[in-house]
């Protein structure tokens, strides 16, 4: 009964949030009801199969695992907070102290964070031009003291640079952040590549694209190369990023422009990091760079994201150069070894020959005091980042175990180990059963038997008639006897074999009960007369 309720209860939940994934487009594995019968032990058993399945289906699809229904429905206790409202309390609190801002419209779940939303905004005085206010709640790899955080957002809107989006304004305070950038209308890098609208939720734009087409070579080869330049400057100056994807790439005419730095500031998990955190030689904020810019690469050549990673095979491609800078970041070789630098990646062919036509100087001046302390914090986030690659390669090293231990392959072969050791250890019993009884009949038999051949006495020759028969000549000597082996017991003498029997026999019927009491009367003590 329990395991019914407990069925039903979770094929109402499942259902309730299943209703919603419509709005994906995608055709997901939910197992058909049944009206009749549906309390039967074989129907719900198959339906808990199904439900299973449908699970497995949504969990390891990298955009559904990270929905907000997903996770409060997997962890309830961890997503019961309604971020939408807290996201509204601050940013009310921040038009108290600037009035000139104000609401046009919220833009509601057009980005995959739980924690972090967004707002259309406009300023009062110039209702035209349209901004993107987006909030976001500080995360598990916020290193940083409240005060160089306050102090390193504020930064952010005097970073210039030819393909960093610019940030209009930008705060923080002990819990969250709040960042101001222009609209555009003509979205993000992924807007272009699935053929999106701006504004459209987040599932809806990239689940299940109608069309699948990459983009040109020479979009390719030239959107790739502003993008590893941006990530060469962030490197040299000591700026940790680890947030690259298409997503985050804001387009402005034929430049790509990189979205949310403060994201690692504020410790925000990264888009990819579900696969960067299985392979133990990413351990740097670099390394991941890198990682994502093979990510993105792959996404701007086929129109869709690899379907698993590491790729082994990659499908035709405009050019063999992009397969060459595929090959050396996504592959398990690569996986492997450690993935490149942006200096090496900017040497190969498929970038080396883009001629960048954007003159504008890029200033970013981070204070020396700023600069140790996001250093510090990029240690304690690689560290973090490598803890957890070592837990996920000590459970998957344990799960391997115990698939191999339970797989039926396995169960036979430890059913033969047994029968073969229940063999062994009945004959090792037999033998020993059979030498201690062979001990004991040897025993008991020494004194029961006839006695053993031994060299008898002469026997005195008879006195009747010695004086007229003469004795016998004695036979001839015989040859001498070979001697016995080493091994052969030597043959015990009558009079001791028939001793030895009689007292282990005495010894065997010994009864304590037989014995008399007996009184002592001591005379040690010294007597005086």
């Amino acid at each position: 009964t329990v395991q019914k309720f407990v069925s039903l209860h979770f094929e109402n939940k499942v259902s309730n949030f299943s209703s919603l994934f419509k709005i994906s487009t995608l055709s997901l594995p939910l197992p058909p009801k049944k009206l009749i019968g549906n309390m039967e032990r074989e129907f719900i058993a198959e339906r808990q199969k199904g439900l299973q399945a449908y699970l497995d289906v949504i969990t390891t699809h990298h955009i559904l695992s990270n929905c907000e229904l997903v996770k409060k429905f997997l962890d309830p206790n961890s997503y019961s907070v309604n971020y939408t409202e807290i996201a509204l309390q601050h940013v009310s609190m921040f038009f108290r102290s600037e009035p000139k801002w104000e609401v046009a419209e919220p833009l509601k779940d057009i980005g995959w964070r739980i924690r972090k939303k967004y707002f259309l905004m406009k300023i009062k005085n110039q209702p035209k031009e349209r901004l993107v206010l987006s909030w976001a709640d500080l995360g598990p790899d916020k290193y940083l003291s409240d005060r160089d955080l306050q102090y390193a957002v504020k930064l952010l809107s005097s970073c210039s640079h030819p393909y960093i989006y610019k940030i209009t304004f930008a705060t923080a305070n002990e819990s969250s952040a709040l960042v101001i950038r222009p609209f555009s209308e003509k979205g993000t890098l992924k807007d272009l590549i699935y053929k999106a609208k701006p504004k459209d939720p987040f599932l809806k734009k990239y689940c299940n694209p109608k069309k699948i087409q990459g983009l040109e070579l020479q979009q390719i080869k030239t959107y790739g190369r502003q993008i590893l330049e941006v990530l060469k400057f962030l490197h040299e100056k000591g700026f940790p990023y680890g947030h690259l994807h298409s997503a985050n790439v804001m387009l402005d005419g034929d430049t790509c422009k990189l979205l949310d730095l403060e994201n690692s500031l504020l410790g925000l998990p990264s888009f990819y990091r579900s696969y960067f955190s299985q392979f133990r030689k990413i351990n740097t904020l670099e390394g991941v760079d890198v990682h994502c810019f093979g990510h993105l690469l792959y996404e701007m050549t086929y129109g869709r994201p690899p379907d698993t990673i590491p790729v082994e095979s990659f499908p035709p491609a405009p050019s063999v150069f992009v397969v060459s800078v595929l090959e050396s970041i996504l592959t398990s070789e690569a996986l492997k070894n450690g993935m490149p630098t942006v200096s090496r990646l900017l040497q190969m062919p498929l970038f080396s020959d883009v001629l960048l036509t954007n003159s504008e100087k890029p200033q970013f001046k981070i204070p020396t005091k700023l600069k140790e302390a996001l250093k510090i914090s990029k240690e304690c986030i690689e560290k973090r980042l490598t803890e957890e690659q070592k837990l996920i390669h000590q459970h998957r090293r344990l799960t391997r175990a115990q698939s191999h231990h339970g797989s039926e392959e396995e169960k036979k072969k430890r059913k033969i180990l047994a029968r073969k050791k229940s063999k062994r250890s009945a004959n090792e019993s037999g033998e020993e059963h059979s030498a201690k009884y062979s001990n004991s009949n040897n025993s008991a038999g020494s004194g029961a038997s006839s006695p053993l051949t031994s060299p008898s006495s002469p026997t005195p020759p008879s006195t009747a008639g010695a004086s007229s028969i003469p004795p016998a000549p004695p036979p001839p000597p015989l040859p001498p006897a070979a001697p016995p082996p080493s091994t052969e017991v030597p043959t015990a003498r009558p009079e001791a074999s028939a001793g030895r029997g009689a007292l282990l026999s005495s010894i065997q019927n010994f009864q304590k009960g037989t014995l008399k009491k007996t009184q002592t009367c001591d005379y040690s003590a010294p007597r005086i007369s």
